[in-house]
């Protein structure tokens, strides 16, 4: 009796610590990240912005100009790592969205786990390969399970990170179906889901969706005349069979996105259980549409940020309107890359060239072969990885090092080649560029070789169907995020922000733990 008492009382104190929370901490937080995002374009589109979206974020709180993930090789998932971990790829095990695969020789998703099953979808996706704790997972802590966490987003990988470990429901867009999919390593689908995959499915609206101009041609700055003559007109058909990925990667996902975001808030009522904190994590795009039939993208990237700004304007107020906007922390983080490949035309005479991956790879393997004894010393490659058979090295008494050093020597030498660096120089960390490099990749998981294009250059990663094609194009434009909530000031910062900070500064503001592998210090206001 007196242990059931003793039992009792302690669930109580729990209880009442969860209850008697600190007043001035947030009651909903969302957390937005948007693709590709861009400082120039936000600053040069704020004039045109409405009040109630970038605006309002800039104008009522802390607007970072200039945030640096510091390492190569981003994609939209190995950078949602870092913002919701505070680490890099080495300790959260998320270097890329796709890795290659030793087994089967092809690229796998970094999230796939075949322990799990997908809900309205064949994709069997788990946070497990996520190796250390998110501001999701920290934030679930803190309420002892009793605040919601979800996350909505057209990319899968990128919902499951932003939920966490310990999020109640992830949801993403399926390449395949077009419906709203999930895990069961998630217990949790709502209502609201469900009934959209059921009453109002994609594949029955997508065919009648059109992105065209949200304004007058010439009220487009920033571009030549002659693109102002004819608008673009993108659409989505049946017979396209790529129709959901196109549509994922344009404005209009945007949309989809924001409707579901706002019945989240009202439906489950997010932020109003007490003291309790609820979490929803957003996916939005303003990536440089790539499946139109002109390679300049600029009339498009403009109409995407008019049109995402009417979508936080829209996000923004729902939130107002459930919890007000005092009662929030928000912040809105870009992805850190951005991605202009688009090939140019011949007739400009760009220096170019073409380089194949399964040529170099077979080269390679003829030359080692040549060098040390006829057998199979390429395993495979990946994008600009290549990967070395450790077992052939080992089983002809050869120091792996040593084969790395004949590879990369041989490689470097091929046309379209700027620079190749083995694991083992990645791994050393002598120079920034090295340490900058080795924050991209897992060295669990890395090719024994990667390779530098020279720009202007097509790549081929043509060892397997599809091919995966993209020019080289070196840039690094400023990125933005945006953090507004209690104790929060209204400040601009021009200076250089590393992104693994934004994680311990939001777990201050939220007064919960950093994340158990940031390793950064908090901003100080």
């Amino acid at each position: 009796m007196n242990r059931l008492l003793t039992s009792v009382l302690c669930g109580l104190v729990g209880i009442s610590t969860v209850a008697m929370a600190d007043p001035t901490r947030p009651k909903l937080v969302v957390g937005i990240m948007v693709d590709q995002l861009r400082t120039d374009y936000i600053d040069f589109l704020s004039s045109r912005f409405g009040k109630d979206g970038f605006n309002l974020l800039k104008n009522r709180g802390l607007y970072l100009k200039n945030v640096d993930y510091n390492v190569e090789d981003l994609d939209i998932v190995s950078s949602t790592a870092i913002v919701y971990t505070g680490n890099y790829a080495s300790a959260s095990g998320i270097p890329a969205e796709k890795l290659f695969d030793p087994a089967s020789k092809y690229p796998m998703p970094v999230l796939h786990d075949p322990a799990t099953i997908g809900n309205f979808t064949n994709e069997t996706y788990s946070p497990n390969g996520l190796r250390i704790s998110t501001l999701s997972d920290e934030l679930a802590v803190d309420g002892v399970g009793l605040g919601g966490i979800y996350s909505i987003a057209p990319d899968a990988m990128q919902a499951i990170i932003m939920a966490g470990h310990a999020g109640n429901s992830a949801f993403w867009i399926s390449d395949e179906s077009g419906k709203w999919a999930t895990t069961t390593y998630y217990k949790d689908v709502p209502n609201m889901m469900s009934q959209r995959n059921y009453q109002k499915p994609l594949a029955e609206r997508l065919d009648t969706m059109v992105w065209t101009p949200s304004k007058p041609l010439d009220s487009y700055d920033g571009v030549p005349a002659q693109k102002k003559y004819i608008p673009f007109r993108h659409t989505f058909p049946k017979k396209n069979s790529d129709r959901y990925v196109n549509y994922k990667e344009s404005a209009l996902v945007n949309t989809e996105v924001t409707d579901i975001a706002i019945d989240y808030i009202k439906s489950l009522q997010l932020g109003q259980r007490g003291d309790v904190i609820d979490m929803l994590n957003v996916g939005y795009t303003v990536a440089p549409y790539k499946h139109g039939v002109d390679s300049d993208m600029r009339l498009e990237m403009q109409d995407s940020y008019l049109r995402l700004d009417g979508q936080l304007g829209r996000l923004l107020k729902a939130v107002n309107e459930s919890v007000g906007l005092e009662n929030a922390l928000i912040f809105l983080v870009s992805t850190g890359y951005f991605d202009e490949s688009a090939e140019d035309e011949a007739r400009y005479r760009i220096p170019t060239g073409k380089f194949s991956m399964k040529r170099a790879t077979s080269l390679l393997n003829s030359y080692l072969s040549a060098k040390h004894g006829n057998d199979q010393y390429v395993d495979g490659s990946f994008r600009n990885m290549i990967y070395l058979d450790h077992a052939t090295i080992e089983r002809h008494g050869l120091d792996l090092a040593d084969v790395s050093r004949d590879a990369r020597d041989f490689v470097v030498m091929m046309s379209g080649v700027a620079d190749v660096k083995s694991l083992t120089d990645i791994v050393g960390e002598t120079t920034p560029e090295l340490r900058r490099i080795g924050r991209g990749i897992d060295p669990k998981t890395a090719g024994d070789l990667r390779l530098e294009f020279a720009p202007g250059w097509t790549v081929n990663d043509d060892v397997r169907l599809p091919v995966l094609t993209w020019q080289v194009r070196e840039g690094n434009p400023a990125t933005p995020a945006f953090i507004m909530g209690p104790g929060v000031p209204v400040k601009i910062e021009n200076g250089e922000v590393n992104a693994t900070a934004l994680a311990p500064t939001l777990s201050s503001v939220m007064r919960i733990r950093s994340p158990n592998g940031a390793f950064d210090k908090p901003l100080t206001f």
